[in-house]
């Protein structure tokens, strides 16, 4: 009987330690997941008399002062610092000997009941440790002013942590519409909490040339400013002569090297984007000269109308002559002054010099492109591009820089150092990795960020959807190249479409989530219906941080067909799990005690909306969404 009951007590104290590794399971959401957590039965309270310790190094203490602020700021807790590290509540420590498993970005994370142990190679390591601390404590951290009646825990927890690859980058396009140094930096703080190591600027292009060149004012006098248009980019109406060109901006070089100090504060390195010999209207309206074309003294920076003819496919026949010439010397010597200046404001190695979607059509009609082709034994316009690159990767390595373009500068032939960014899929990067060049994936499958979240019902119109769960199939690494030649993956957000941070956020959060996750954490550590949980924890934080993000997620996906007799035939599915689908017909707003869509659908004869929601049982997640029966119709194939 003793024994019955001592094995009965037992199992009842396995269960009660199980719910409670369950308990504290739910409350590590930390996104990246890290490599390995082990999680302890008790836990950690901030208190106000906790004390901060760290090895005796600029940058460490650089990092303790900056969580002294963020404590202070939430919490009102003024913590001070300890006078001997092993003293302290809170240990930031670089380690002794090297410690190769973590390299030079892993951490360590020790979370006992009485302290905080971070320990790391580099200060690297330590900066990505505290922001794996910052999610552990409750979302309330992020507040930007006292927050009272907080309990400020964590879970006992064991963390190894380090990342899966060197390139962890997000893309800001500034050139299509400017953001000020300070929402650059803003986002900054946003990219960094989440391990990302890279921002790519994209600087130049058709709408606006974005750094201040000295010696060539025009660049910035004239390139930097178009009319200001809204409504959907690439349609718009050619400016009036006497509509104000006063819509855009630049970044001075003091901008540039405070932005590139902040960025280098929260472990962030800036690659900067020279797009060329397309993409390059805004310097050619600044310096005709660099033109092959008659006439190019005539031609404005864009402003958001047509430009090119897409109707054939890539690359477009330009309307109007965009690229630089590569038959003229001058070319030449503008880049080479351009390219001095930009490799002494930016450390990062490398220099990203664009290279995609460059028109030929008006190559194709130069006497100088023809007499080119003869001197050098040129037989296509790709091999008149890759000529062009090939000059411009010599420039680009004379300032000791690495040089880097997008995918097309395979075709032709790629220049012999070249780091290629494959954006077109993965084609492109398996083509340059297989030919031993260093590649960063960044295909529009996974990563374009300017790509709609959801149904285009509801998002803002683009030609081209990337939803969230398709976003967290990316993986850089295809099974047919050698690993040891992808850098990583990048995420890609251009900003045709988006004119302000707001929006900016909302493209930005939560897709790349998925991108850090992907370039940081192991591929076996990734779990779909594990990642929302912890997307979910992290819109806490957003909306305390005052964030925007797309709840796309919570939308449903409409999938219209026909019935065999030709009817319409209407199926929804979610993309979160545990959602409920409630809907109308009827032209009246559903809620949790409208009817669940549980089958297919075909709507009543004289129906012309469907109203949809999606609940968590009570609770309203996604968007309440109008879909025009005609609308699903029409995607059906039904007149």
């Amino acid at each position: 009987m003793k024994k019955t009951i001592a094995i009965l007590l037992l199992g009842i104290l396995m269960l009660q330690a199980k719910a409670q590794q369950t308990q504290h399971s739910a409350s590590i959401n930390i996104i990246p997941i890290p490599v390995s957590v082990q999680q302890g039965m008790g836990s950690f309270l901030l208190q106000p008399t906790a004390t901060i310790g760290y090895t005796n190094n600029k940058q460490v203490q650089a990092i303790a002062q900056q969580m002294l602020q963020k404590i202070a700021r939430s919490t009102g807790y003024n913590l001070t610092e300890s006078k001997t590290i092993k003293d302290a509540t809170i240990q930031l420590q670089l380690l002794n000997n090297w410690d190769t498993l973590l390299g030079k970005e892993g951490y360590r994370l020790n979370v006992t009941p009485t302290n905080v142990y971070i320990q790391a190679n580099d200060p690297a390591g330590i900066y990505y440790g505290v922001q794996s601390f910052w999610q552990l404590l409750p979302a309330a951290i992020e507040s930007k002013s006292v927050v009272n009646h907080i309990k400020w825990q964590m879970p006992e927890t064991n963390i190894t942590d380090y990342p899966r690859f060197e390139w962890r980058g997000l893309m800001f396009d500034v050139a299509r519409h400017f953001f000020t140094k300070q929402q650059v930096m803003d986002y900054i703080d946003e990219m960094a909490k989440y391990k990302f190591n890279i921002l790519h600027l994209h600087l130049t292009d058709d709408e606006g040339w974005r750094i201040e060149i000295k010696g060539l004012p025009r660049l910035t006098e004239v390139g930097a400013w178009n009319v200001k248009k809204v409504g959907y980019f690439g349609t718009f109406k050619a400016p009036r002569p006497d509509e104000p060109r006063n819509y855009g901006g630049y970044y001075t070089q003091d901008d540039i090297k405070e932005m590139v100090a902040y960025a280098q504060q929260h472990y962030v390195n800036i690659l900067p984007e020279i797009d060329v010999p397309g993409h390059s209207l805004a310097a050619i309206v600044s310096y005709p000269y660099l033109s092959c074309t008659v006439g190019a003294d005539k031609y404005q920076v864009r402003s958001g109308e047509e430009i090119m003819d897409w109707s054939h496919g890539a690359p477009p026949i330009a309307l109007i002559d965009n690229t630089l010439c590569p038959a003229n010397p001058k070319v030449y010597t503008f880049l080479d002054t351009v390219f001095t200046q930009v490799a002494k404001l930016f450390p990062f190695p490398y220099i990203h010099v664009g290279g995609d979607e460059c028109p030929k059509n008006f190559w194709e009609k130069s006497p100088e492109i023809k007499q080119l082709m003869k001197k050098e034994g040129l037989k296509t316009m790709e091999e008149v591009q890759s000529y062009f690159e090939k000059r411009i990767e010599k420039i680009v390595e004379s300032k000791g820089k690495k040089f880097m373009g997008w995918d097309e500068i395979l075709e032709g032939g790629l220049a012999p150092n070249a780091v290629v960014m494959s954006w077109r899929g993965m084609k492109g990067g398996i083509e340059a990795a297989k030919m031993k060049h260093q590649v960063v994936m960044s295909p529009t499958t996974f990563a374009y960020l300017d790509y709609m979240q959801g149904d285009s019902i509801i998002e803002p119109r683009v030609y081209a959807t990337l939803r969230l769960q398709k976003a967290y199939e990316f993986e850089p690494v295809p099974d047919s190249v050698d690993s040891k030649y992808i850098l990583g993956g990048q995420a890609n957000l251009w900003t045709e479409q988006v004119y302000n941070t707001r929006h900016l956020q909302y493209m930005t959060w939560p897709r790349a989530f998925a991108v850090s996750e992907t370039v940081w954490s192991p591929k076996s550590n990734k779990n779909w219906n594990d990642f929302v949980s912890r997307v979910e924890h992290q819109f806490k934080r957003l909306d305390i941080e005052q964030v925007k993000y797309a709840p796309s997620m919570y939308d449903p996906i409409f999938n219209a067909s026909k019935n065999e007799d030709g009817t319409l035939k209407i199926e929804m599915s979610t993309e979160v799990p545990d959602l409920q689908i409630h809907y109308s017909f009827d032209n009246s707003f559903p809620d949790q005690y409208y009817p669940v869509y549980t089958t297919p659908l075909t709507p009543p004869e004289d129906a012309v909306m469907l109203k949809v929601i999606t609940y968590r049982g009570d609770k309203p997640m996604g968007r309440m969404i109008a879909m025009p029966i005609s609308e699903l119709k029409k995607r059906a194939g039904i007149k």
